[in-house]
């Protein structure tokens, strides 16, 4: 139903266009793109720029009902989506749960209940009505956060106009019952990276509380400074990866706790999305990827449980974790494409790609502020049409966030004449796409071969010929420790004579066991005589061990590996006993249909 409302909310207007958050097609990201390039072109023409952020207090508890269901019956939404709202919202019951609480149900009949996914895009859609149009202003919102921007010769003009515009829309809010936290508004007056003066000092008066610029702010995750510096942003998301990779490691210490596959699982889900946040919008610089990078390969081993003196190269391909100056590239490629992908109808920061990207609609913004065409007026400043900046003549408009994002996706699209829409139930309204197009999900089947493709450009050592890959190995299922000793031997760098460390490489590198040829990661597995009677038994059939070998992609072979390892002290620290045969040991054959590996072992 949220789909649905969604999308017949996109069609029939009840939302604004610069409104996001619970929208599909418009993310935390899109505002920032919106936001950011107009303080850059008004800073070219030499304005003063200045942002006012508000709170609706209490957005969802203010949500009345009639006023909702009113609103959505006039903006044509249809009758049935009208009525499963209204059943929504009523007879809404909850009862407190606690040592010893009586399971009671109480009536509740106060806005819209949290938790629900639908919950926010009714949120979205009763305070659409605040996007006022406001001269000399510009409003963004996600959800019940509100961003309000001016421009003007001056800053002392600027705050005039913010509590002008501040003033309307406490009027326009009044009148649907809702009001704005004053305590918690900040301001801003931006300024350019090269502003050599003082930063300005004037205050924004509201409700007779003085309100000051600041110099670092947090707004939908990102951390703004006056110039845009996107320093301090990233030194937060670096120290909050850090914070999580020590609760989580836990889980999995050195040799034991929870096997590869699933360390990679929490990588992905719980310090990539943190690490990775803001990545789409600015670009970190040296000082903050480098130490970002070094974290990053610290998940990596703690994935992978290699040495701290594995190359780099290998230690990333072991982990399945693309370097960080790789995956930066990746996620900048998606976020052009979806961008590129999205019609100005339902992302506002789309209009903004270049038109050397063939996006899905012709609506781009050189045209639309030369004045040919006029479907989305929201999209710039109310500014005298005399005054507005005209890109075909100034180059250096081409250089802000959204033009490099859509160059970022030309080479998934160098060769598509039409883009598809990013979802065809959001864009079912609009005229169809004129011939044959490639559909969204096989442009990001592309995005991921031109990862693999980047990711392979860096050479790795000759001693390890093994391809990077994004799924994990069918071995990553296995216990921690003898996971850990494949990874290791893989990498070059193990407890194997023929892998020295770095303190004795002069060591000598004859099998300790046979005392015959040097104790590599071929002759420990394949062809050392102490070990072939385990051999035998565990690894029929087994007689390289190339990338292409069955042992890296079989779903049985794994298991017979970690009993030969086990048995034959493989790999072991010296002085540390082969371990005692698992109950589950593989019979002697381990292709036979009644081996499989543990459910455990995912595919990416």
């Amino acid at each position: 139903m949220t789909s649905h409302l969604s999308a017949q909310a996109t069609s029939c207007s009840p939302i604004h266009p610069l409104q996001c958050g619970s929208l599909p097609g418009r993310s935390t990201a899109d505002a920032t793109l919106v936001q950011q390039p107009n303080v850059e072109s008004f800073h070219r023409l030499r304005y003063k720029v200045s942002t006012l952020f508000l709170d609706v207090k209490g957005g969802f508890d203010k949500v009345e009902s009639p006023s909702l269901l009113s609103l959505l019956g006039r903006k044509g939404v249809s009758p049935y989506l009208v009525q499963w709202v209204r059943s929504f919202l009523r007879d809404g019951t909850c009862h407190l749960t606690f040592e010893g609480s009586p399971r009671l149900f109480a009536p509740v009949s106060v806005g819209v209940p949290q938790g629900s996914p639908i919950s926010p895009l009714l949120v979205v859609i009763f305070v659409s009505s605040l996007h006022l149009e406001i001269h000399r202003s510009l409003i963004i919102s996600y959800i019940d956060d509100f961003a309000i921007t001016v421009a003007s010769p001056s800053f002392r003009t600027n705050v005039r106009l913010l509590q002008k515009s501040f003033s309307s829309l406490k009027r326009k809010a009044s009148t649907i019952n809702i009001s704005f936290s004053v305590p918690k508004t900040e301001l801003i007056h931006w300024r350019t990276a090269r502003s050599n003066g003082p930063p300005c000092s004037l205050p924004v008066q509201l409700e007779d509380q003085l309100f000051y610029s600041q110099s670092r702010l947090r707004w939908l995750g990102f951390i703004f400074t006056p110039s845009f510096d996107p320093r301090s942003h990233f030194s937060r998301r670096y120290t909050l990866a850090n914070a999580v990779l020590a609760t989580i490691r836990h889980l999995s210490p050195p040799g034991m706790g929870l096997p590869p596959h699933l360390c990679l699982s929490l990588a992905r889900s719980h310090l990539a999305p943190i690490l990775l946040y803001g990545f789409a919008v600015w670009s970190p610089p040296p000082a903050i990827i480098n130490p970002m990078s070094v974290f990053w390969r610290r998940v990596c081993r703690w994935i992978s449980n290699c040495f701290s003196t594995t190359n780099t190269i290998c230690l990333h391909r072991e982990a399945c974790l693309p370097p960080l100056p790789t995956l930066r590239r990746h996620q900048r490629r998606l976020a052009g494409l979806r961008l590129s992908c999205s019609p100005p109808e339902i992302n506002p920061a789309s209009a903004r790609v270049p038109k050397s990207v063939p996006t899905f609609s012709p609506h781009h913004a050189p045209l639309l502020a030369r004045g040919k065409i006029t479907p989305q007026p929201y999209l710039f400043f109310n500014l005298d049409r005399r005054s507005a900046p005209d890109k075909t003549k100034n180059p250096r408009y081409q250089h802000n966030a959204i033009t490099a994002l859509g160059n970022a996706a030309v080479p998934l699209v160098h060769d598509v004449v039409t883009l598809p829409p990013i979802s065809l139930h959001l864009t079912d309204y609009l005229p169809p796409v004129p011939g044959v197009v490639p559909s969204y999900t096989r442009l990001k089947l592309r995005a991921k071969q031109l990862l693999l493709s980047d990711w392979s450009t860096t050479p790795a050592p000759p001693y390890y010929p093994y391809p990077p890959l994004t799924c994990p190995y069918p071995f990553m299922g296995l216990g921690k420790f003898v996971a850990g000793r494949i990874h290791q031997m893989r990498s070059g760098k193990s407890y194997l004579t023929a892998h020295p460390s770095w303190d004795n490489p002069d060591a000598d590198t004859t099998c300790l066991l046979c005392s015959e040829a040097p104790q590599t990661f071929e002759h420990a597995f394949l062809s050392c005589p102490s070990s072939a009677r385990q051999r035998s038994r565990l690894l029929q059939g087994v007689s390289d061990l190339p990338p292409e070998a069955l042992i890296w992609s079989h779903q049985q072979l794994p298991i017979a590996l970690a009993e030969f390892i086990r048995t034959t002290a493989t790999g072991f620290p010296p002085g540390m006993p082969p371990l005692a045969l698992s109950l589950h040991a593989p019979p002697p054959n381990p292709l036979l249909p009644s081996t499989t590996l543990p459910a455990r072992g995912p595919r990416d």
